[in-house]
């Protein structure tokens, strides 16, 4: 007698699922092996602790994936906890941190001695991969000290440092070595000031340094909402998919204070020969692959005029 094989049906869906998503991902890989992605890593996914497992994996796939990722992060949360410990204020103007020299000390030492090894000790669980840095390490930028105008009237901003130069050699070392860097967003300006750089702004002007392939930008909202006022008070609803320079150009003046430096890290990295930029909402697990080697992709992307 001879019996039928036992067909599983359920297991033989989720198995060609998983064939059917790696097949999608076939074209981007093939498309960006060996291409440089700069990711801006900072929000509510450098907080939990499973998003910071996710991003940590996430970031090790793409390595071994065959892409050159450069992780350059900030750390509002944990500097903001820091200075409440010291009973320091902080302050913020035109979504930038306004610095004292105190405050600088406590920013450098957070970003530096803190939250940049916690994401190398993430990341080198899966590999000898992360390797910590400051903007500091072999010059890699040099920035001038930065105001902001507010209300039609210039604004002092303390040590906040606007970056002028890029030196990318140590970065492009460790890539060549199989690294991957992760770049604290402090410089030093060459009246020998130590500044705190905001990360959306460095990691622009490193992947433009790096000519990048992309830029990607982790979030705490889902993209660039195309009817969010600039006071933040109005209900949210349509996300643009895709913007061209100069229309981001156009909106760029009445953004919400916090999406400003982000969309203007994109719109950089774009003017400067980037392809492509992304502003993804980094409280979705794996939104870094899901925009990497998905056919749709998620957030918003700006793209050349």
């Amino acid at each position: 007698m001879t019996t039928k094989p036992r067909i599983r049906t359920q297991a033989s869906a989720a198995a060609l699922q998983k064939a059917a998503t790696l097949i999608e991902a076939l074209p981007w890989l093939e498309e960006f092996h060996g291409t440089t992605v700069v990711i801006k890593y900072g929000g509510h996914a450098m907080i939990d602790d499973e998003l910071r497992l996710a991003f940590a994996r996430d970031v090790a796939f793409l390595r071994y994936a065959g892409l050159r990722p450069v992780v350059v992060h900030g750390g509002g949360p944990q500097i903001n906890a820091q200075l409440d410990r010291l009973g320091l204020e902080s302050t913020f103007t035109a979504g930038l941190r306004v610095t004292t020299a105190e405050t600088m000390d406590v920013v450098r030492m957070v970003l530096v001695g803190q939250v940049g090894p916690d994401v190398v000790g993430l990341l080198n669980q899966h590999g000898a991969f992360g390797v910590g840095m400051s903007g500091e390490d072999a010059r890699l930028f040099t920035a001038e000290r930065k105001t902001a105008v507010v209300d039609g009237r210039e604004v002092d901003l303390g040590m906040v440092g606007e970056i002028i130069d890029v030196d990318t050699g140590a970065v492009r070392s460790l890539l060549d070595d199989g690294r991957i860097p992760v770049i604290s967003s402090i410089a030093r300006g060459e009246d020998g000031e130590v500044y705190n750089v905001n990360a959306d702004t460095a990691a622009g002007a490193l992947a433009v340094a790096l000519q990048a392939g992309k830029l990607i930008v982790l979030t705490d909202v889902e993209g660039l909402y195309s009817d969010w006022p600039a006071d933040g008070s109005a209900d949210a609803s349509e996300v643009i998919d895709q913007i061209t320079a100069d229309d981001l150009e156009t909106l760029l003046p009445d953004l919400s204070a916090g999406m400003v430096p982000k969309m203007g890290a994109c719109l950089r990295a774009v003017r400067g020969g980037v392809p492509r930029a992304h502003v993804l909402d980094g409280r979705v697990p794996h939104a870094l692959l899901l925009e990497v080697f998905t056919d749709e992709g998620i957030g918003t992307m700006v793209v050349p005029s």
